[in-house]
């Protein structure tokens, strides 16, 4: 709380409480939608068993929220710019509350999908906070700002923990009913005791102009637009994947019960929320671009090993056979996963940390896309985790799928860093690759003639 004050007291425009109310608030109304938007990850696995579903059907069920939650950042972002944060936040709460008492009164797997794709506008939330908050701080102190409001995905951790609790106490449709009562009142709240951003304020003075639809979307051309998406297609998607879906891992691969698996899986995302705001701090200090490094190789390492499956060997030595067997403990795992939550949390925070200093005018559009993208990461891995457990029957293969796509935006990252570092300083095109090649740049054609004598 301390450090919220503080941000308020130091962040040139937002220096009254104002400011201070509003992060504080849309990381509360964030929390509750977070909460709701993962919901699945718990009453989906008593659906499935009511239903008899597969492992694809489930994967889907658990996906088709983040899937409205995602392609809905985009206008919801745009929708934020033009009419204001504030007004947004609330109506979208108070809508989805509805969608969200649906999925308890309904009970065919179709029916429950078209809830559920209702219930996924909670997660649209982000973009209309992102935009919001964004606009009460300077740019010394977004960083900050947007990692406290993004600890909002602490949501995860709250519906992971007590979702079973209240499952096994009242039944998954009567926790279904809580949820939809406690995201009406919280849409009433936020809208109450909030303001309008100084942006909108001013807007609706006529001191600014309200920019064009072209003149919102114009960035979202740009490939580095695209390449800040794949960042968060893996640090959020891959984060909301894994909160969705281990589980169903967990009492799969080591046969627990829903109780225990709802616990471990809180402590993947418990620890990745707290730590999101740490990672704004960290961002506005030492740079986004040096935590999305240490983000991606971490992650990397963890996600190999994570994909090695439960192996028996057997090698032929000298007097005999010699077997032996590699399989990763429960605790062991926990342990990695946690880590992994951390570096994606941390991850996050530097991917928006990004956007206002690269388009401090376009927030909403840049901010909508990025997060829509990082959306359908949370939609499409759910849904290739299941099929690809039903194709290859190695329950690990959700891991190796995550160490590609984290190598992928790793080698896209650095190659991007030094393309731009090349064309910015016209010196480095000389250097040569490796240190050991220096004598012949330096030397040129006659050390070159001399080494091959």
């Amino acid at each position: 709380m301390a450090s919220v004050v503080s941000i308020a007291a130091t962040s040139g425009a937002s220096k009254n409480i104002a400011s201070c109310q509003a992060l504080i608030l849309s990381a509360a109304a964030f929390t509750v939608c977070f909460a709701v938007w993962t919901l699945f990850s718990i009453v989906g696995i008593k659906i499935k068993q009511e239903l008899n579903l597969d492992d694809s059907e489930f994967g889907l069920l658990v996906a088709t929220p983040v899937l409205t939650g995602a392609l809905s950042r985009l206008f919801l972002g745009l929708l934020s710019d033009k009419f204001g944060g504030r007004r947004v936040f609330a109506l979208l709460m108070l809508l989805t509350s509805g969608a969200v008492y649906a999925v308890s009164a309904v009970s065919s797997f179709p029916l429950f999908l078209a809830a559920a794709l209702g219930l996924g506008f909670s997660g649209g939330s982000f973009a209309v906070g992102v935009s919001y908050v964004s606009s009460w701080f300077d740019r010394a102190h977004q960083g900050t700002a947007l990692g406290i409001f993004g600890a909002g995905t602490i949501g995860t951790a709250i519906t992971t923990f007590g979702a079973p609790l209240f499952v096994n106490a009242l039944g998954w449709r009567e926790t279904v009913q809580i949820y939809a009562a406690v995201l009406a009142a919280s849409a009433i709240v936020f809208y109450l005791l909030t303001r309008e951003d100084p942006a909108s304020a001013a807007r609706a003075a006529g001191t600014v102009k309200p920019r064009k639809l072209a003149d919102q979307l114009a960035p979202l051309v740009r490939l580095q637009v695209w390449r800040f998406s794949l960042y968060y297609f893996f640090v959020f998607g891959a984060f909301v994947a894994l909160a969705s879906w281990l589980p169903r891992y967990y009492m799969g691969m080591y046969d627990l019960s829903l109780a225990t698996a709802g616990l471990l899986t809180t402590a993947f995302a418990l620890p990745a929320a707290v730590f999101r705001a740490l990672g704004g701090w960290i961002s506005d200090r030492i740079g986004a671009r040096t935590v999305m490094y240490l983000t991606f190789i971490v992650s990397s390492v963890i996600c190999f090993a994570l994909s090695y499956p439960a192996t028996d060997y057997v090698v032929h030595g000298i007097r005999g056979p010699i077997a032996f067997s590699f399989e990763i403990a429960l605790p062991v795992f926990v342990a990695l996963t946690v880590v992994l939550g951390f570096f994606m949390a941390i991850g996050m925070a530097a991917v928006y940390k990004h956007i206002p200093v690269y388009y401090p005018d376009h927030v909403g559009a840049v901010g909508g896309l990025v997060g829509a993208i990082g959306g359908l990461g949370g939609f499409f891995l759910p849904i290739a985790f299941g099929v690809m457990n039903d194709l290859t029957g190695v329950r690990t293969s959700c891991f190796m799928l995550l160490f590609a796509l984290v190598t992928l935006a790793l080698a896209w990252m650095h190659g991007a860093i030094r393309l731009m570092e090349r064309g910015r300083v016209g010196a480095l095109r000389s250097l040569p690759e490796l240190p050991e090649m220096a004598e012949l740049h330096n030397s040129g054609g006659g050390t070159s003639a001399r080494a091959a004598q």
